[in-house]
């Protein structure tokens, strides 16, 4: 077989994307003779698409170096740009950003004005935009696109308008940055880019579309990556992303064992070659997929696996102690994480936990600190506009009011939530409001309503496979409980209480079933007494048992 043969063999499955055959081909065409810095380029662009790293950067290596003996700088410096990108994606700082400053010399040196002098402007743009720099990543972008519209330079106009978007969705204004994406994913859709670039605006459009609860884009996008990802099947890279992100749409529409799966996949190909960043998202997604169906070990396992890889674990792990029974535990990483994350948008699932946490928590302070985070999540949501993000502070600001006694306020917020989450097919979370709608109800004396709301929320929490929120269902549907929903001014809360306190079980062990402190439950046993005139836990039993609360 000739070099002729290798050569040709291999440009013709560069042009097909059959990136892993283009590999091996023009690998073994350059081990018949040198390959000229062209066909070096195609050679370490499939190799990396390939998901053979080594090879690709050895090839840049390459072609750097024969465009610099060749005289052509520029050529040079845009081999020394990608290969810099890389290494920076994955996780090789240093390397990445000396590989810059070559480049950037080449372009210095010889006063070119090229569309290379705008790609050598992306790293600094997207370090600034993710040191919190957003206004001024976005004048960076910003010159890069010029450059790159002067010379045509596509891929250069897509990933700096993309970066142009993210910074003002950062800076606030989600439907200008919303608007620029489109457009950007328009030409990427389009086929007008290159596929390195494609995959990495694809991975971040997708994953901006989840930070800002876009879930109708996310979606869109999503199937736009997973259908790109399949035309090509020897593509590794932006796979184990885009199941990742597969597999958070689908826990959001309640296809939980399909989910697992997707993730689970893409632990396995994020894992090899190892050091890729995406690992530690879909690890946190495993966790969060563990703790949702009850496996309490496993989630653990998961959220430490994505903190080692660099993946902050929170709001899971907070979560996660509430789950276990260690109230104190989650209320204080709660309480930590929104101290350190300042981000807006960042804070937006903080917030949903806080919630959720220090209500179930019952501190003196609970309702307090639970109404701050209801009303910073509903100016979050103001200003994004997302529908997710009010449907998320429709239904913390239920959660508080239901716990403050104002049913009425209470089911109106509840409503609402409940209606945003059918029209984003959120089932979990449906459910879930479903449940306190079914509690406001029964606060209210509507027992049939309630009943009717609590079973249908029960009956979608099984079908997912939600135990633990299945269990919390069964707790509060006992025929008892609804009948005798307000008896003696007791809240939902002082009933279950109750209950647990007629069956003989001890302070440590009520509280260890319904998530609480000690502590909090002494209040909740000292408040039953004084309610209902009781002076002992005896008394409180037979009180229990003579009311069919039991």
């Amino acid at each position: 077989m000739t070099t002729g043969t290798f050569l040709d063999r291999g440009r013709d499955a560069f042009r097909r994307d059959a990136w892993a055959t283009a590999s091996d081909e023009l690998t073994a065409a350059a081990q018949q003779s040198a390959l000229g810095a062209h066909d070096l380029e195609w050679l370490a662009t499939a190799a990396y698409l390939a998901g053979r790293d080594a090879e690709s950067q050895a090839a840049w290596e390459q072609a750097h170096h024969a465009h610099v003996h060749a005289g052509d700088p520029a050529s040079a410096a845009r081999c020394g740009f990608w290969l810099s990108l890389a290494l920076i994606l994955r996780g090789d700082m240093a390397r990445g950003g000396g590989w810059v400053a070559r480049s950037q010399r080449l372009v210095d040196d010889g006063q070119l004005d090229c569309a290379e002098r705008g790609l050598l402007l992306l790293p600094a743009g997207f370090a600034t935009l993710f040191e919190g720099g957003a206004a001024a990543s976005y004048e960076i972008f910003g010159q890069a696109a010029a450059i790159g519209e002067r010379f045509g330079e596509r891929d250069l106009i897509a990933i700096a308008r993309s970066g142009q978007g993210q910074a003002l969705i950062r800076l606030g204004d989600s439907a200008a940055g919303i608007g620029l994406l489109d457009e950007v994913m328009t030409a990427v859709a389009g086929g007008e880019v290159g596929p390195i670039a494609t995959g990495l605006i694809y991975c971040a459009v997708v994953e901006t579309c989840h930070e800002i609860f876009d879930l109708r884009r996310a979606h869109e996008w999503t199937v736009a990556l997973n259908d790109w990802c399949a035309a090509q099947p020897e593509l590794v890279p932006y796979r184990g992303q885009c199941l990742v992100h597969r597999s958070e749409m689908m826990m959001q529409s309640g296809a939980w064992p399909e989910s697992m799966q997707e993730v689970r996949l893409a632990c396995r190909r994020l894992s090899v070659p190892p050091g890729q960043p995406a690992l530690g998202r879909a690890m946190y997604q495993l966790g969060e997929l563990h703790r949702l169906r009850g496996e309490v070990t496993d989630a653990e396992v998961a959220y430490q696996q994505a903190s080692e890889c660099g993946h902050y674990p929170q709001p899971g792990m907070a979560l996660l102690r509430l789950a276990q029974g260690r109230a104190e535990a989650a209320c204080a990483a709660i309480r930590a994480a929104l101290e350190q994350v300042t981000d807006r948008l960042s804070r937006a699932p903080l917030l949903v936990a806080c919630v959720e946490i220090v209500l179930a928590a019952d501190e003196p302070d609970a309702d307090q600190t639970a109404q701050a985070a209801a009303d910073e999540l509903t100016s979050i949501a103001a200003e994004v506009g997302a529908p997710m993000l009010r449907a998320m502070a429709a239904h913390a600001h239920g959660a508080v009011r239901l716990s403050a006694g104002d049913d009425r306020a209470a089911l109106e917020a509840l409503r609402e939530a409940g209606e945003v989450w059918r029209g984003l097919q959120a089932r979990y979370d449906g459910a879930r409001t479903r449940v306190l709608v079914g509690l406001a109800r029964q606060a209210l004396g509507d027992e049939d309503t309630a009943r009717f709301e609590l079973d249908g929320a029960r009956a979608v929490l099984v079908e997912l496979g939600a135990t633990p929120d299945v269990e919390r269902v069964d707790r509060l549907s006992r025929p008892a409980g609804l009948g005798a929903a307000g008896a003696g001014g007791l809240s939902p809360r002082e009933l279950e209480v109750l209950r647990l306190v007629a069956t003989g079980r001890t302070n440590r062990a009520i509280a260890a079933e319904l998530v609480l402190s000690e502590r909090t439950v002494a209040r909740h046993v000292s408040n039953i007494f004084a309610k209902l005139g009781l002076s002992s836990r005896s008394a409180a039993t037979a009180y229990a048992y003579e009311h069919d609360l039991v």
